[in-house]
């Protein structure tokens, strides 16, 4: 497998400046019996990618206990950058660092590493019984920023448009906004939901329903998942970005990891690893399959 890039962010060394993840089992050196790994961040990672991830290392023997905190990329970088290894050791992102996050990384001196594990598609979902199929880029920005609240307006049936977004916390809800909606403001009505699942409930639920998942959360007999611009979500047009709503899901680290830890990013960028992200729904790293 061709390893992934990983970046360094912060410090001495320009953020620009890509480094190839060869040598993370260098990282690992000594590992203590049961050493506790906490992983906070992103619900799009730590709900459905994360629990089979920490069984399938450690039914290859690892000892080591997790705790994992599912509550948005925002809550797993801060918590990274205040507490630092000790407090979060791993902090799962489904975005990029904000402009403001790298200035207080560069302005404290914060030696964060960025390592991309796999990527995703933002799904945008409505309720299975909706007759729509497929929306333009154009009518997705102007229904989620509530230009546009009448389902009659895209050719379904007359009726009031429910949104369904992510909370303030959510990598997901930053990257949909910036992708989807050039960086508009979400409509005053939209309901915020606290994760994927919540989401994905709620538009199952609600005919007039419309919101947007990590594609492994899109699966369900009550959903529909919109083509846009006449492109579905796939692994072949996430991995080739024709699907526009793709993106890659990382881990943040301060400085380079060691003990478990280490173990288990080079595991979750390895074949195993990357496997359980192909059965989970998430699209494996270029060359792993």
């Amino acid at each position: 497998m061709r390893r992934p890039r990983r970046r360094k962010v912060g410090g001495a060394v320009p953020l620009a400046a890509w480094l190839w993840a060869a040598g993370l089992v260098a990282w690992a050196g000594h590992c203590r019996a049961g050493e506790r790994l906490v992983i906070k961040g992103s619900d799009t990672i730590g709900a459905e990618l994360m629990p089979p991830m920490r069984e399938a290392y450690i039914g290859q023997g690892n000892d080591a206990s997790f705790e994992i905190a599912a509550e948005g990329s925002a809550t797993g970088l801060m918590a990274l950058m205040e507490g630092g290894k000790d407090s979060c050791q791993i902090a799962m992102s489904s975005r990029e660092l904000s402009a403001t996050e790298r200035l207080r990384v560069k302005m404290e001196g914060l030696d964060f590493l960025e390592i991309p594990i796999a990527r995703d598609g933002i799904a945008v979902v409505v309720n299975a019984r909706n007759p729509v199929a497929c929306l333009t880029r154009q009518q997705v920005e102007e229904i989620f920023a509530g230009d546009i609240a009448d389902w009659s307006a895209v050719g379904g049936r007359a009726g009031p448009i429910a949104v369904y977004a992510r909370g303030a916390s959510s990598g997901t809800r930053s990257t949909f906004q910036k992708m989807a909606m050039r960086g508009r403001d979400y409509a005053s009505g939209a309901r915020k939901m606290a994760g994927n699942q919540q989401v994905a409930a709620e538009v199952a639920s609600n005919p007039n329903g419309i919101g947007y998942v990590g594609l492994p959360y899109a699966r369900g007999r009550d959903l529909r998942v919109m083509r846009i611009d006449g492109r579905a979500p796939s692994a072949e047009s996430i991995r080739d970005g024709s699907y526009p709503y793709s993106r890659p899901l990382y881990f943040f680290v301060r400085g380079q990891p060691k003990g478990q830890a280490a173990r288990f990013v080079e595991f979750v960028l390895g074949p195993d690893g990357q496997r359980v992200v192909r059965e989970h729904g998430f699209v494996p790293l270029d060359g792993a399959r």
